[in-house]
């Protein structure tokens, strides 16, 4: 059953939990100000809807390739401007709010910028209302890549205080690292490897390479 649901079996530390929890509300809270301030009535709630999303992928999972930066500014501002794009362009709604959504994710594909959150922007340009259409393509610039802006210097801060953790994943700062060992995998068999299952794997090359130099020197103690 747990198998089935997907149940997470692997828990992470008490610290860890209220790092992500703390940086995630406090990032929201800024957020939400700044939404406020450039937008009106519900289409601010969407855009601290979607924005709220991403800060939980910033901080509850940092070294994540849906969180990472380019994920993050291009998966938020390519969806807005496909938003954008749909809601002046095609004048029936539904159709418009999908043709966003379906426009968005094969954008992520194409650029490699998967992140969820994008999809809520997209949607927020074609639904979010008056404020929204009145917008346009500003809407782009003031919430979208403000709120981008904000959320990743914060990302970068607060995620910057402890050791253990990275962002963007690139600035690998954990203390103690193994050392590579000659039976470990190589660049080419990782990308190969996860090529091979042919679907998104929502874990960075670095951190795949970690568990197995420490799986590779447990079995060498053996």
């Amino acid at each position: 059953l747990r198998r089935w649901l997907g149940i997470e079996l692997i828990a992470v530390s008490g610290v860890e939990r209220l790092v992500a929890a703390f940086g995630g509300a406090l990032a929201v809270w800024v957020l939400y100000l700044v939404s406020q301030w450039a937008l009106e009535g519900r289409a601010a709630m969407f855009m601290v809807a979607s924005m709220g999303a991403t800060s939980l992928l910033l901080f509850a999972v940092p070294h994540g390739p849906l969180s990472q930066p380019w994920s993050v500014i291009m998966g938020q501002v390519g969806s807005a401007i496909i938003g954008v794009t749909c809601a002046k362009y095609i004048p029936q709604p539904a159709v418009a709010a999908g043709c966003a959504v379906g426009l968005t994710i094969a954008m992520m594909h194409t650029c490699k910028c998967i992140h969820p959150p994008g999809g809520a922007t997209a949607l927020t340009a074609v639904i979010g209302g008056e404020s929204v259409r009145q917008l346009g393509y500003a809407f782009v610039v003031t919430p979208v890549l403000v709120n981008v802006a904000i959320v990743l210097i914060l990302g970068i801060a607060i995620n910057g205080l402890f050791p253990w953790r990275r962002y963007p994943a690139a600035w690998n700062r954990m203390s103690r690292k193994p050392a590579p060992v000659p039976s470990g995998p190589t660049h080419e068999e990782i990308v190969a490897a996860i090529r091979s299952i042919d679907s998104f794997v929502d874990i960075n090359e670095a951190d795949l390479t970690l568990l197995a130099q420490r799986l590779s020197r447990r079995n060498t103690v053996k």
